[in-house]
């Protein structure tokens, strides 16, 4: 099999870089419409709609986009031998972490949209930050390799 994944390489390679900026944009844009359900009053069409956006964006960017992404980035991790190398370690945490962080995000979505507010808008725009931060960390150490 690793012959094979050798043959694809680059093919994989790209497959995951295009999901991960699917990911990385579903990630960016389902807390801004969090904030802008924030600002809707619960029970409201409104909150209604930003509900069901965020659901749409969950089920047909956010999932589809980390499921490829996971399997594609361990199928290349598989092709160069990168179990042994210190930087993917750290970007592994990472993407775990990331991982997390996407799954928080959807139920915190679907609390929202059943009328709960568990954040401030400021909150929702700081946490809006956390995957533009991973992101940077993890490209430094997929391009750089620092360890």
């Amino acid at each position: 099999m690793h012959e094979y994944l050798a043959t694809i390489y680059y093919w994989l390679k790209a497959a995951h870089i295009l999901f991960v900026i699917f990911w990385m944009a579903g990630l960016f844009m389902l807390p801004r419409q969090l904030v802008y359900m924030h600002a809707s009053a619960p029970g409201s069409e409104e909150e209604a709609l930003w509900a069901r956006r965020s659901r749409q964006l969950g089920k047909v960017i956010l999932a589809p986009s980390l499921v490829i992404v996971w399997v594609v980035g361990l199928l290349l991790a598989m092709t160069i031998g990168a179990w042994d190398q210190g930087w993917f370690h750290a970007k592994l945490l990472l993407v775990v972490l990331l991982s997390g962080y996407h799954g928080w995000m959807t139920g915190l979505a679907r609390k929202m949209g059943e009328g709960a507010r568990p954040l401030s808008e400021k909150q929702l725009r700081i946490v809006n930050e956390i995957p533009g931060i991973v992101a940077a960390l993890v490209v430094v150490l997929v391009v750089v390799k620092p360890f």
